[in-house]
């Protein structure tokens, strides 16, 4: 009998998910928010935007190619459904909407390859216009060709910190300085493990080669970061480094300190979760292959550990093997290998994690008149304040009662830092919260949207 296997998402994991169950004569059905496959690292331009593929993706140029082409060559072979959006999960249905109309799919395996988006802190500033995510910044180069600013700081920490900032640089935008919260002391820290992957640790010293050829100061150890503007537009950023302390003029800041995992939907779809003390996130539970601790549900890709595009492709094909193995569809598959792949992965993943660790200070000493939650306008003081007089321990019982959380993100941005704040102010360790529960749907829906029984809504 045949069985529906549904992949959500069309990335470096979903891709080789399809390819490794088409292969197996597998009924499978791809659902992809974006108009073409690729994910947010092998991001298509749109069309118009002729931009050659060694400018768009450098040196990982022939692996998007190659990707692209992998995922071209299976659309006639599954039922693909780009711009479609999966907003809610209940039992084996997946609630969908492709912006005109609600859909209903029902599923016999799921495989998750939901990707990441990007990890921010809120700063003093950060709800300036001209205020992007390093994620936002890229997107704009790649899809549209164009800057987020005349004259362009960024600010974070990790490898996509100096990716974006190399990529602009060599792409003739005006990058005024990269400022890193992490120092060399974190750097040094992680090395050892990042040997694991000796390519991608020279690749990072090549992106600073190219910082350096442009003349793009690289300030590390930065904290008390400060964004100015005008309220219509960024004019300026501050921060001290040591002892000192710095003031530049820009338009334009992008921000963003590594990947945190979309995982909503596995939420959703009754997964476990543990805290993950080296990425300081809440992390799926998930075997070696891939498969959730959900009957028939599986994970694949950064939604499930931040493993980079390489590490998505092998945990995509794991989790189709894994999803075959349990339809009783067994073959020759080089398990052995693809796992022994992954564990070098997970070693440098965990590296990167200690040579860029997450500012938890940044958002512990977040001023009371900062912006913390800007869906709902809620400042750090009011959170703070809501904390002291309701005695809330966990971060749901503190969104029920300050709202923040609640809005459209649902905590991609503001969640981090909510849950540092609530800690120091006695509530339960980060390893001990749960995490913010999500609820349908996962992003606004448009308005206008057909129901499945043919009414707008």
């Amino acid at each position: 009998m045949a069985r529906r296997v549904v992949i959500i998402g069309a990335g470096p994991a979903g891709t080789r998910a399809a390819e490794t169950l088409v292969a197996a004569g597998i009924e499978t059905t791809v659902i992809d928010r974006e108009t073409a496959s690729g994910g947010q690292i092998y991001r298509r331009p749109a069309k118009g935007v002729e931009r050659p593929a060694p400018k768009l993706y450098g040196d990982d140029a022939p692996k998007a190619v190659a990707l692209h082409a992998t995922f071209d060559a299976l659309k006639s072979k599954i039922d693909y459904r780009p711009g479609t959006e999966v907003f809610g999960i209940s039992d084996r249905l997946l609630h969908l909407h492709d912006s005109t109309a609600m859909s209903e799919l029902g599923f016999d395996a799921l495989i998750l390859a939901t990707g990441a988006t990007d990890r921010v802190t809120p700063l003093p500033g950060w709800t300036q216009p001209g205020v992007h995510s390093l994620g936002g910044a890229q997107i704009a180069l790649k899809a549209q060709g164009c800057a987020i600013g005349h004259r362009v700081v960024f600010v974070g920490s990790g490898p996509l910190l100096t990716l974006v900032a190399a990529q602009y640089a060599e792409a003739g935008a005006d990058v005024a300085a990269v400022l890193d919260t992490s120092s060399q002391s974190d750097l040094m820290r992680g090395a050892p493990l990042m040997t694991a992957r000796p390519g991608l640790m020279f690749r990072g010293l090549k992106l600073r080669r190219v910082l350096r050829r442009h003349r793009i100061p690289y300030v590390t150890g930065v904290r008390d970061i400060r964004i100015d503007g005008d309220g219509t537009q960024v004019t300026g950023i501050r921060w001290t480094a040591g002892n000192r302390e710095t003031q530049l003029a820009c338009d334009g800041v992008g921000m963003g300190w590594h990947l945190r995992s979309e995982n909503q939907l596995a939420q959703m779809a009754g997964c476990d979760f543990d805290w993950d003390p080296v990425a300081r996130q809440m992390a799926p539970r998930i075997d070696e292959m891939g498969r959730s601790t959900r009957n028939g549900i599986y994970l694949a890709g950064d939604g499930t550990r931040i493993l980079g595009a390489d590490g998505a492709e092998i945990a995509g094909q794991l989790a189709a093997i894994a999803c075959l193995e349990d339809l009783g569809r067994q073959g020759r598959h080089p398990v052995d290998s693809l796992l022994k792949r992954q564990k070098r992965m997970r070693r440098f993943a965990r590296g990167l994690s200690l040579a860029f660790p997450f500012p938890d200070d940044l958002c512990t000493s977040l001023p009371d008149d900062a912006l913390l939650c800007r869906c709902e306008a809620i400042t750090a003081g009011e959170y703070r304040a809501t904390i002291d007089r309701s005695h809330a321990i966990e971060p749901n019982r503190a969104k029920s009662l300050s709202r923040v959380g609640m809005g459209r993100c649902q905590g991609r941005y503001c969640g981090a830092a909510a849950a540092r704040i609530l800690a120091a102010s006695g509530g339960l360790p980060l390893d001990e919260q749960p995490g913010l529960r999500p609820q349908a749907p996962v992003r606004p829906l448009p308005l206008g949207l057909k129901t499945p029984g043919g009414a707008a809504e």
